[in-house]
């Protein structure tokens, strides 16, 4: 006989069981009903197997989700006003509140000052609030604003939580500047996660955010996105800025992409967009350690066109480009134009032209050079003598050197080059 646990009362359809005796030589087997209710009708076991299950499984859902509700209910938050039980810190944090604070939002400010992560749960504290105390926008900015003023570490937390609310009544800038936020922060999965909720929202991104996602991508080295977004601009007409540029120019010099990176530039320059001194500088800087002296030299000519002044770590990188490749008079006359154009060259700029001598082993150009400097009053720092010291050690001239020194400076004519 099959049998059943009590469960199976639930069932709700009149079943009739069935069960087999024992058969009689060759006589078809005698059936015996054993009925929960009235019978009404025959089921095959396999049928009553299915629904069984069937209910098995109802009812082991309900049974979970029970246990769910239950547990939300233990954690559902309780608002309980902040008493005196709590550090000095945050008392003196409570005490700083504006005056002119409504009570509203003095409530949920101190509950914030307050917060921990292991008692409270912020989306169950904030649902709280909004329930209770039915804020307004201007209660919500007037929150966020002096989250932003406490340099609070909930804020944008609880902003992104805000955007959700409908008495927030979120509008575009409150997403732009959420995402901007990620985006500096470099958090992609937090901006991507708002960049979503727009989206669902079918809220038109504009030109700042999707300036923001390209400097994040460009950032965090995704140049693929940051090329797609970049892209996606253009083909929505969106007016592109010195920022949106140069936000992809520099993913480009992160991957090594100098000549891309320099035709996009060439771009912003044709439509009298510029990119900032620090785009000039880093693409300087890549074509400069890469000993391309062409490509510095062009960026250098496109920086001026930009009003760029140059300085004294500019100069240092052009000739650095001429010393790495092996160009020690241009790299000489860099240094003399840089002189020339009032600018006071730092011990970096003598240490490269005086690396860019003994690259190629012309010692005696190297001592005339220091005797320049020293006649124009110019001495030199720590980098430029470490580099000598090493220098005339490995040729083993320490002493010969300072002997021609000094016949240098008694008679500059005597001195053979």
């Amino acid at each position: 006989m099959v049998l059943f646990s009590a469960q199976i009362l639930s069932l709700p359809s009149q079943i009739c069981v069935v069960e087999h005796v024992n058969r009689v030589g060759n006589h078809s087997p005698v059936l015996k009903s054993y009925s929960l209710r009235k019978p009404t009708r025959f089921v095959s076991h396999r049928c009553i197997s299915t629904t069984a299950t069937t209910c098995l499984d109802e009812i082991e859902t309900v049974k979970i989700q029970e246990e769910k509700e239950e547990v939300e209910e233990k954690r559902k938050f309780r608002w309980v006003e902040i008493g005196s039980d709590i550090s000095e810190e945050e008392k003196l944090a409570i005490s700083q509140l504006p005056v002119k604070m409504s009570n509203r939002c003095k409530a949920l400010m101190k509950q914030l000052i307050c917060f921990s992560m292991e008692k409270m749960n912020l989306s169950q504290l904030v649902a709280a609030w909004v329930k209770i105390m039915k804020p307004s926008r201007a209660d919500w900015l007037t929150v966020l604003r002096q989250l932003e003023k406490m340099n609070h570490p909930l804020h944008f937390q609880v902003a992104e939580l805000a955007i959700h609310e409908e008495s927030f009544e979120t509008n575009l800038r409150d997403y732009t500047k959420l995402i901007h936020h990620y985006a500096k922060e470099n958090r992609i999965e937090q901006a991507e996660t708002v960049l979503a909720d727009m989206k669902r929202r079918g809220v038109v991104l504009d030109q700042v955010i999707l300036t923001s996602l390209v400097h994040m991508y460009s950032k965090s080295g995704n140049l693929t996105l940051a090329e797609a977004v970049f892209e996606e601009m253009r083909l929505l007409g969106t007016p592109l800025d010195k920022r949106s540029y140069g936000s992809l120019i520099m993913a480009y010099i992160r991957f090594g992409l100098l000549e891309k990176g320099e035709d996009l530039l060439r771009e912003s320059e044709e439509g009298d967009i510029y990119a900032g001194r620090e785009v000039y500088k880093a693409l300087l800087r890549a074509y400069s350690m890469a000993g391309d002296f062409e490509g510095t030299e062009r960026v250098f000519r496109s920086s001026q066109l930009a009003g760029i002044v140059p300085d004294a770590k500019t100069c240092a990188l052009i000739i650095n480009a001429y010393m790495i490749s092996g160009r020690s008079e241009e790299a000489r006359l860099a240094f003399e134009n840089l002189r020339r154009a009032g600018l006071e060259p730092n011990d970096k700029c003598v240490k490269l032209i005086l690396a860019a001598y003994e690259k190629e082993n012309r010692l005696n150009k190297a001592l005339e050079f220091l005797m320049n400097l020293e006649k124009d009053g110019i001495e030199i720092g720590f980098e430029a003598s470490e580099l000598l010291v090493s220098w005339f050690r490995r040729l083993g001239v320490v002493e010969e050197v300072e002997t021609v020194l000094r016949q240098f400076a008694t008679d500059k004519n005597k001195f053979v080059q």
